[in-house]
């Protein structure tokens, strides 16, 4: 009995001993590592990825985006023209459209007038004269003329802009830089914008806005949706450089239709006119002057002889600073034309561009001493620029 109790007791201390001598060792081996032996030298294994071949009907659709804007240019940039002027030979000033077989071609205002004598470069390179007809400082629209068989013109087809919509395709055909016949695609950004100009307190209606690069030279080429049909007519940027900065903006078609053909008639068209003065109501003014509407446009001062005065608008009474700016309260605050909700001058503005022509009729819902009113106004021709 004791022999076995020593044997188990020697047993275990041999074990103990061991056990300890076995961890000691490893403490030595994780602390002290012996020195790495060299590396055998392996062959090198190239992994090589292979993309994920696209479904084909995603790859059928990108086609048919491609394939869609190639028959556009195709179609439509024969009919597309580089301006230039004798002293300008090899250079574009500008671009244009041919608007009928009778010649008419379809340019900007500002293009138009850059030059006394102007020259048109066709698709097949022939440099021809041409005639200016009319010209519209108020919308920057032209139209000039050539001499050309018409069997030997591409005449582009024009579409309709009253329909058109934020996010629909936008395609651009110009020569910008002097780079004639260049395509650029993008979608209309906003519509019904309003463009200040230079020479004018009165300004350019209804612009579309488009994010298709439009650079120095596209001026008065054509701006088309994805059927090819013209849309705009490319007038002007927005940039801090002079270049594209995917701010672009375009004159609507509808508006082309109503100019040139008055600019190929009579060389000018009329310009309807109110003639009032003010400006868009704000939150800040609804507080300083006690508004009674927070929409609408507060009337300012209106214009002696003009259709507002013979139709006994009122303009404002007292001088008032409204955040630092100089305004008139006590005016009429129009909020309607011919039940057209004005929010904003631009709303009118561009309702009075696309709606009405001299001579028209028109309806204003006017507040007045906090009573809604309508006045009936015939509108006039608007005066020359000034």
């Amino acid at each position: 009995m004791w022999k076995r109790i020593v044997l188990w007791f020697v047993f275990g201390l041999l074990a103990v001993s061991g056990l300890a001598c076995s961890f000691s060792g490893l403490a030595t081996q994780l602390s002290t590592p012996e020195p790495m032996e060299p590396a055998v030298e392996q062959n090198t294994v190239v992994i090589v990825l292979t993309p994920t071949p696209l479904p084909p009907d995603v790859v059928s659709q990108v086609d048919v985006e491609e394939q869609l804007v190639i028959n556009v240019y195709a179609r439509v940039s024969p009919a597309v023209v580089c301006i230039t002027a004798p002293d300008h030979l090899g250079s574009c000033i500008g671009s244009g459209f041919v608007f009928d077989r009778e010649g008419h071609i379809i340019t900007n205002n500002h293009v138009a007038t850059a030059a006394p004598e102007l020259l048109v470069n066709l698709v097949d390179d022939r440099t021809v004269p041409a005639e200016l007809l009319g010209t519209d400082p108020g919308s920057d629209l032209a139209v000039i003329k050539i001499d050309v068989p018409p069997d030997e013109l591409t005449v582009a087809q024009l579409g309709q802009s009253s329909t058109l919509q934020v996010g629909q395709r936008a395609i651009a055909i110009g020569n910008p830089f002097g780079l004639e016949r260049t395509v650029t695609t993008g979608v209309i950004s906003s519509l019904g914008r309003t463009l200040r100009r230079d020479d004018s307190d009165f300004w350019i209606a209804e612009v579309i806005q488009t994010d298709a690069a439009i650079n120095p030279g596209n001026s008065g080429g054509p701006l088309l949706d994805s059927q090819g049909r013209v849309i705009g007519v490319n007038m002007a940027i927005r940039s801090l450089t002079g270049v594209n900065s995917g701010v672009g903006f375009a004159i609507p078609v509808d508006v082309v239709s109503r100019v040139a053909p008055e600019l190929i008639a009579h060389g000018r068209y009329r310009h309807p006119w109110i003639g009032v003065s003010g400006r868009t109501i704000s939150q800040e003014m609804v507080e300083s002057m006690a508004l009674p509407v927070e929409t609408g446009v507060l009337v300012f001062t209106v214009e002696p002889g003009s259709p507002a005065e013979k139709a006994d608008l009122h303009g404002g009474v007292r001088e008032v600073s409204v955040s630092g700016l100089p305004m008139r309260a006590g005016g009429d605050i129009l909020i309607a034309i011919n039940g057209v909700v004005v929010k904003n001058f631009d709303d009118l503005i561009n309702y009075l561009a696309s709606q009405t022509s001299v001579g028209d009729e028109v309806t204003l819902t006017v507040v007045r001493d906090g009573a809604e009113i309508t006045i009936d106004v015939i509108l006039d021709e608007r005066p020359e620029d000034r």
